[in-house]
This record gives structure tokens, sequence and C-alpha cells, in this order.
């Protein structure tokens, strides 16, 4: 038994061989396009009842939703290129890291080319004492800052390269280590140093930074660039 819709279809003149094909059109793409509703409702109004005609306000309900729906339509196809601009922006930003150091939390650093290392101390609360320590990579304690007393934040420090006895303690990699407390108890303390970037991925649209002695580190890690 026909539906209306072939009903429709046959008085456009179109062939059930025809039918057929837009079955099968209609199968690979599920939406109606601006024309195709345009034609349907030309045809609608071509075969209406001339004593039954269609209502004028269920019509223009009928436009004003295909309307909004293709406002929708097109806006998605916008915020789409908008996000794959930003995409390609983002990568953009992520590459230039490469080349730079970065001030990132660690523990391993490699020494300047004019000796030691420079790094910094985040302090989760007041603490009463700080103390930074650096060893070489056997382990062997070079040197240990006494920073003493300090407000919640970020301390910064600077080692000249000089081990205990004074002598070039080498260009590392050193490994560092902080500590604080309040005279009673730990103070949350995570140790920054700066490293150099080598290479940059993206992972869900997030930059990610490989840093030797230290690995990946997303770039929301990084406090400060160099």
């Amino acid at each position: 038994m026909a539906t209306s819709f072939d009903s429709t279809i046959a008085n456009l003149g179109i062939s059930s061989t025809a039918n057929g094909a837009a079955k099968t059109a209609t199968a690979k793409s599920a939406s109606l396009g601006q024309a195709d509703f345009l034609k349907l409702m030309t045809a609608q109004m071509k075969n209406q009842d001339p004593f039954d005609p269609v209502d004028n306000t269920q019509m223009v309900a009928q436009m004003a939703q295909f309307s909004s729906l293709a406002g929708i339509t097109e806006m998605g196809s916008t915020l789409k290129a908008i996000a794959d601009k930003l995409g390609a922006t983002s990568m953009q930003d992520a590459v230039s890291y490469v080349g730079r150091t970065v001030l990132t939390p660690g523990s391993t650093a490699y020494g300047r080319s004019a000796g030691g290392i420079a790094g910094a101390v985040e302090l989760g609360a007041d603490a009463s004492q700080v103390t930074v320590s650096i060893s070489d990579a056997n382990g062997q304690l070079l040197h240990t800052a006494d920073l003493g007393a300090q407000k919640a934040g970020t301390i910064a420090y600077d080692w000249d390269g000089k081990d205990l006895a004074g002598a070039d303690g080498g260009s590392g990699p050193f490994t560092v280590q902080v500590s604080a407390n309040d005279g009673t108890q730990a103070i949350a303390a995570t140790g920054l140093v700066w490293a150099p970037v080598t290479s940059v991925s993206t992972t869900s649209g997030a930059a990610v930074l490989t840093l030797p002695g230290i690995g990946e580190v997303p770039a929301s890690a990084v406090r400060q660039i160099g």
C-alpha cells in the first residue's frame, strides 16, 4: 500500500525506479536539505484538497521550525570552523616551546653554561625553615641552601655550581630536593627546576612537553618560560 510520501513523490512525476534511487540516497543521507524541504512543501500545496486546504498557521510553524534548524546547522558548521582554527593556533603555540627552557615541577636539573643552576620552591603555607639540597648523579651531596623563614608562595634560589669543598660541581644532571616546616610539622613544598624543551605533542588538544630527565609534562604545569 502506497504511503502519503510515495503518493507525493508520484505526483511530482518521479518514477518508482527513481523512487528506489531516492530511497537509496535517503539511506545515505538521513536529513533533508533546504531544497528538499521547499520541494516537498510546494508539492504539498499543489496537491492539497481545495475544500480542506493546509492551515496557514501550521504551515508558518513548519517553515519557522525548518528555518531554526537550518540556522542551527549553519551555526554548527561555523563553530566547527572556529574550533579547527583554534586547534591549529594551539598547535603553533605548542611548537613554539621547542628550544626554550621552562620552569616546571621536577627534581632533575642540568647545569647552565656559566655553571650552577637556578630554581624555585613553591610553599603551600608559611614556613619557618626552607631547605634545598643538590646532589650529583651518584647521589653525592654537593650543596645545601638554607632559605630560612619564608611566606607561602614561590621562593627563587640560585646555586653557583660549587660543591661543599668549593670545587666545580660539574654540569649535571643534578638531583634537587626541597623541604619545609613550621617548626613542628612539615609544610607542603614543591621543587621547581629549569629544563629545556626537546619536543612537544598534543593530546586531546592539550600540549605535552618532553623535558630531559623529567619526562612528559603538560604545558599547563609550566610556571615560567625562559
